[in-house]
């Protein structure tokens, strides 16, 4: 099952194609940092499953590109790929506090967080000392109005001012960042690179839909 991986190859193989870029099979093995053997395998099951199309460019290559439900089973990777990692924990609390380091020079100083599970203790003990407030916690699922010593709301709009919005949600970062998107249009919003959030993922399945229809 293209699902059930034992590391990260099938989550970076998605992510290395996802743009449609024209890539060849050495190219996709350097991104990743697998064997030509499994590359080959990964673009096998993934057209087989639906995931992956390929579609011929100039000069006998290939362009491949990741399908609506392809981007479906990227996002469910992301949450077990979250989920399992050994170094997960290491990982967030390291790239939190560069986040906040670089929020802090930017002068945003005023942070909200949304999610309210383990990702946002990580990402409060990466805060401290870094010269920046944590506003809140928005959990719209939350039963309380207090969670790790922090204030918690239901919605962005319980919480003014502030300058960015912190995603740490691990279980749906790509709808969670989509739904902020929706509901605060313009608002500033900050993520690690361990969520591996596409910003522009609309605009590629509208793509990538428009390539199914040829």
């Amino acid at each position: 099952m293209f699902g059930n991986i034992k590391s990260s190859s099938e989550l970076e193989f998605l992510t290395a194609i996802e743009r449609g870029e024209v890539v060849t099979q050495m190219t996709l093995r350097e991104r990743i940092g697998v064997s030509i053997g499994l590359v080959n395998s990964l673009l096998k099951r993934g057209i087989r499953n639906g995931y992956v199309k390929a579609r011929k460019v100039p000069l006998r290559r290939y362009a491949y590109y990741v399908t609506p439900k392809g981007f479906s089973e990227k996002s469910r990777l992301v949450a077990i790929y979250l989920e399992n990692s050994l170094t997960f924990f290491r990982r967030a609390r390291s790239q939190y506090a560069e986040l906040f380091e670089n929020a802090c020079l930017a002068g945003l100083s005023r942070l909200v967080f949304i999610g309210g599970g383990e990702l946002a203790e990580i990402a409060l003990l990466a805060a401290w000392g870094k010269g920046i407030t944590i506003q809140a916690i928005v959990d719209p699922d939350a039963n309380h109005d207090q969670r790790y010593g922090m204030k918690v709301v239901r919605s962005l709009d319980d919480i003014y001012p502030f300058d960015a919005i912190v995603i740490t949600e691990s279980r749906t970062p790509q709808k969670t960042y989509e739904e902020i998107l929706g509901r605060a249009s313009g608002a500033l919003v900050l993520a690690p690179p361990l969520l591996k959030i596409t910003r522009d993922r609309a605009e590629l399945i509208a793509a990538a839909e428009e390539l199914e229809g040829f």
